[in-house]
């Protein structure tokens, strides 16, 4: 059951929270392209205008699990919307920044719009039927590698054409049309999660994130052997530690580590991080071939933004395949779609390898990066939310975010290093080597690979047992075995011989339980009438025991058989019959036939009970039976209407696939005129 209204669409909650995600990774990349001018706006040094970019990647990676928790506390839609507030401030803050101080303020206020994306993944579940949360959530989980994709030329084009205070003016605009949006088209989301938000977790986490991401981002800068870097790393070890410790402990942990704990979350959390290696390892590597002069050899000598226009297709390239990715993991699962990812992507980089030398070449090869990422960010999610908890929906995305983020951060560190090592000194200028290039690539693939091989250890989901149908009716009395019964009418048949009187010879004993290879039900047993006790007299004639004047009259004899007693094996007659007047047995005690009787009528008032509460029994298994037929032909009938629907579908897929090949070919004429007109441009500028 889902609470989204029925007069909101959920094509239109897709594509808002879509927008939304766009939006919070555009800020990632809106200042690469003043990276080299942000010295002479903010009057700083170069190592310190860094921390314009540092400070959104540490604000946005402490901000996400504590964001997602909030998120499963008091609502998702409630938390994006909390999230939309600092995104605006911020970018209000930036463009009105006239040093360095303000400027890395707003891109600290900036780095919470993160946060949007996993809160905007786990409200898919919460707000669309199951049928539709497949290619919903691979579009959400594409937003993040789109926005960076698109937002590297948009922000480029603005920097060279425009003043660089309308980048923040404009991203000011577009998180406030997502705030209203957001408070427009999504309904509200239910509140899953019990307790409080864990404050000492939540600084601990923050702490430990801080030290670990500043250790790496800056130890190229500082040295990676220097002691500052080194204590932050051990720092951000020793923190972890404790911060692990107090999270198994507390009653409400921000992080629930034995969630995560679970083969399939930590297993795709740890894929998460090796794609978001390999994710940022091309892009680094690819955007400076484009731009480093031709005078390297290796270089294409392209501009900011003709590099951005080149890298563009990339994004569109995640946004195109995300259905797709929903369709292999609603038909292989999602794990096979995120081994197929991480396949491409390595993949990506041996055509990188192979086609540096051209720009073109390098499109291709990050498109097909692209790909492999599209489908590997769309499969994270549904393999986490498949293992967690819905009360646990937004905070495990959230986490997982964050894996991917420390991915990115390493993947800076160690591509740093290694371009740094392997470099060329051209026109005085030490650059880096086409060597070191392809080491990077090299290590890019190696860890893509990884990545697949780590993929192939998840466990696979397997569909939970549906739960007994309980009974509508009380629980009755358990219905005995074959076995019990048996013995129950022995022991019936020995309380009534015990009442009888033997008479010489004496009758062999008759076995109280039934032999164990008795079939069900028992065959019947001749009883003779010494075996009668108390109703052995009913056999005798009506005159027996009467006076003699009373009795038959002489001529009347008695049937020799009326003296014949048998027993179980062979029957036996006596020699001289006698009246039956003087063979009268004894009789048993009055009081012990009385008190035998009561018995027997007691276990056969209790045989009755039980026979009564197993027809109640029966008769409501009869009921359920039919109810459950009924529910198998509802279900039947509701298989048939997906299988139409299905049908549909594909029809309609079959008229997206013709749209999209004709989108491909306008978008090959576009982009050959693009590189003419970059082209034509560049010989003008020279």
């Amino acid at each position: 059951m889902h609470s989204a209204p029925t007069s909101r669409t959920g094509g239109g909650i897709v594509s808002v929270l879509a927008v939304a995600g766009i939006v919070g990774s555009l800020m990632q990349t809106l200042v690469v392209p003043l990276i080299g001018e942000l010295p002479r706006l903010l009057g700083a040094g170069a190592a310190d205008t860094s921390w314009v970019i540092t400070a959104t990647l540490l604000v946005g990676a402490v901000a996400t699990p504590v964001v997602g928790k909030l998120g499963d506390l008091y609502g998702k839609r409630r938390m994006m919307l909390a999230c939309s507030v600092p995104l605006i401030a911020g970018s209000v803050v930036c463009a009105l920044a006239g040093s360095l101080v303000p400027m890395i303020v707003g891109r600290g206020l900036q780095g919470l719009g993160v946060g949007m994306i996993p809160l905007g993944v786990s409200a898919l579940r919460d707000l669309l039927p199951p049928q539709r949360v497949g290619p919903a959530i691979a579009l959400m989980s594409s937003s993040m590698g789109i926005g960076g994709a698109l937002g590297l030329p948009l922000s480029a084009a603005v920097a060279e054409y425009a003043d660089w205070r309308w980048l923040f003016w404009g991203s000011a605009a577009l998180s406030v049309l997502v705030a209203v949006l957001i408070w427009l088209l999504v309904p509200a989301t239910p509140a899953h999660g019990r307790g409080r938000l864990d404050l000492a977790g939540a600084v601990g986490l923050g702490i430990a994130l801080v030290c670990l991401l500043l250790g790496v981002s800056k130890g190229a800068d500082w040295g990676w052997g220097s002691g500052t870097t080194l204590g932050l790393l051990g720092a951000a070890v020793v923190v972890a530690l404790l911060w692990g410790l107090w999270e198994l402990r507390t009653r409400d942990p921000l992080v629930d580590l034995r969630t995560t704990a679970r083969p399939q979350v930590l297993l795709t959390n740890v894929a998460s991080v090796l794609v978001g290696f390999a994710m940022y390892a091309q892009s680094l590597v690819v955007i400076q071939i484009l731009q480093l002069p031709e005078a390297t050899g290796y270089g294409l000598g392209q501009s900011m933004l003709a590099a951005g226009l080149w890298l563009a297709p990339s994004g569109l390239m995640m946004m195109a395949v995300s259905s797709l990715g929903a369709r292999l993991s609603a038909a292989r699962g999602p794990r096979t779609t995120l081994f197929a990812g991480a396949l491409i992507i390595a993949l990506g980089y041996g055509a990188a390898f192979g086609l540096m030398g051209w720009a073109w070449g390098l499109m291709v090869a990050g498109s097909v990066g692209s790909i492999g990422v599209g489908l590997a960010y769309g499969a994270m999610p549904a393999l986490i939310m498949g293992a967690v908890p819905r009360s646990e929906t937004a905070s495990a995305n959230s986490f997982n975010t964050l894996m991917r983020s420390i991915g990115t951060s390493v993947s800076a560190a160690v591509v740093g290093v290694i371009l740094s090592q392997l470099t060329v000194t051209t026109g005085g200028h030490v650059l880096p080597s086409e060597s070191g290039f392809r080491t990077a690539l090299l290590v890019g693939c190696g860890v893509a690979l990884a990545a697949a091989l780590v993929t192939l250890t998840v466990p696979k989901t397997r569909p939970a047992p549906a739960p007994a149908p309980a009974l509508s009716s009380p629980p009755a009395v358990p219905s005995p075995s074959p076995a019990e019964t048996s013995a129950a009418l022995a022991t019936l048949v020995g309380l009534a011989t015990s009442t009888a009187v033997t008479a010489p010879p004496d009758p062999p004993a008759r076995p109280a339980v039934p032999p164990p290879t008795q079939v069900w039900p028992p065959p019947p047993v001749r009883i003779g009438h010494e075996e009668l006790g108390p109703w052995r007299d009913a056999f005798r004639p009506p005159w027996h025991g009467r006076p003699e004047s009373e009795q038959a009259p002489p001529s009347e004899t008695i049937d020799p058989e009326d003296t014949m007693y048998f027993s179980e094996n062979t029957p036996y007659q006596r020699p001289n019959p006698t009246p039956r007047s003087e063979t009268t047995l004894p009789h048993a005690p009055l009081a012990d036939q009385s008190a035998q009787i009561a018995a027997l009528s007691r276990q056969i008032a209790e045989l009755h009970a039980e026979n009564t509460a197993l027809r109640g029994e029966n008769t409501a298994l009869r009921g359920e039976n039919t109810a459950l037929r009924g529910e198998n032909t509802a279900l039947r009938a509701q298989n048939h209407g997906l299988r139409t629907e299905n049908a549909e579908l594909n029809a309609a897929t079959i008229e997206l696939q013709a749209q999209n090949a004709d989108l491909r070919k306008e978008l090959d004429v576009l982009m050959q005129g693009v590189s003419t007109w970059v082209q034509n441009l560049a010989g003008r500028t020279a």
